[in-house]
């Protein structure tokens, strides 16, 4: 029967789905116990100074969105700064060649010794150089980041998202078996019941991932989640800043500034 190959389809979706979810969620559980134990190892000076330190803006940005985030950081920080123009069409120009900083010393590395270039092939040179590696290594070594090894950031969220999708699935095919004509068949009832199990197994899996780890975050640990929600009503910081950092670019009031990151 028809009905019964879609049941294939509709179970090889969600399990495959549930089994990558499950599969993520241990090797971002055993990255946290990793750097939680390297941090450890550090001393009970080091775990009270944890405890107590308040993140930087830079941290923040890659605990909130990764490399690329502490790039489009920098670039606004400079554009703040009157040290770079970030152009609506997507180009960036440097106004003053003196960084204050690593970061912003390779945001201008990638920029060139010709003072222009296109925003996007700047943030992608500038994540991946040593300033944004030794960010996110003296993180990870705080086990506040996850560390990226090993498959660790394959990312509970992404999992998530197929999960959904596989939910979603296991329903269109089911409307799809109920709907075509079957020459002595099941009754309708059972084909809706047989896809009720697929589709039950899809939803256990995201309320227990609702239950366990969220929220979803690819490059923080539950310590540096934490750690997160007071990097933004910190006293003395650029909210504007720490809103770039922890929500990333949309979070800039200027449409000039958020139009030059999302031009193409």
């Amino acid at each position: 029967m028809v009905s019964v190959l879609l049941l294939l389809l509709a179970w090889c979706a969600a399990g495959t789905a549930c089994a990558r979810l499950c599969l993520a969620a241990v090797r971002a559980a055993t990255a946290v116990v990793t750097s939680a134990e390297t941090a450890g190892s550090t001393g009970t000076a080091g775990r009270e100074g944890d405890e107590t330190r308040q993140l930087t803006l830079y941290e923040a940005a890659f605990l909130s969105g990764g490399p690329t985030r502490v790039v489009d950081l920098t670039l606004v920080s400079m554009a703040r700064g009157r040290r770079l123009l970030l152009a609506h069409t997507g180009w960036v120009t440097v106004v003053d060649p003196e960084p204050e900083n690593e970061l912003e010393r390779s945001v201008l590395a990638a920029i060139g010794p010709q003072g222009q270039s296109r925003i996007t092939p700047v943030r992608r040179a500038a994540a991946a150089t040593e300033a944004v590696r030794g960010l996110a290594a003296r993180l990870t070594a705080a086990g506040l980041a996850v560390p990226d090894g090993g498959g660790a950031r394959t990312t509970v969220a992404g999992a998530v998202r197929q999960v959904r999708a596989a939910a979603a699935a296991v329903v269109a095919l089911g409307v799809v078996a109920l709907l075509m004509p079957e020459d002595g068949g099941a009754a309708d009832w059972l084909v809706a019941l047989w896809f009720a199990l697929p589709l039950l197994l899809s939803v256990s899996c995201l309320a227990i991932a609702r239950v366990e780890a969220h929220p979803y975050a690819r490059w923080a640990s539950p310590a540096g989640q934490q750690l997160l929600a007071a990097a933004v009503a910190a006293e003395g910081t650029d909210q504007e800043l720490a809103l770039v950092a922890v929500r990333g670019t949309r979070a800039l009031g200027e449409p000039e500034l958020r139009a030059a990151f999302t031009h193409r």
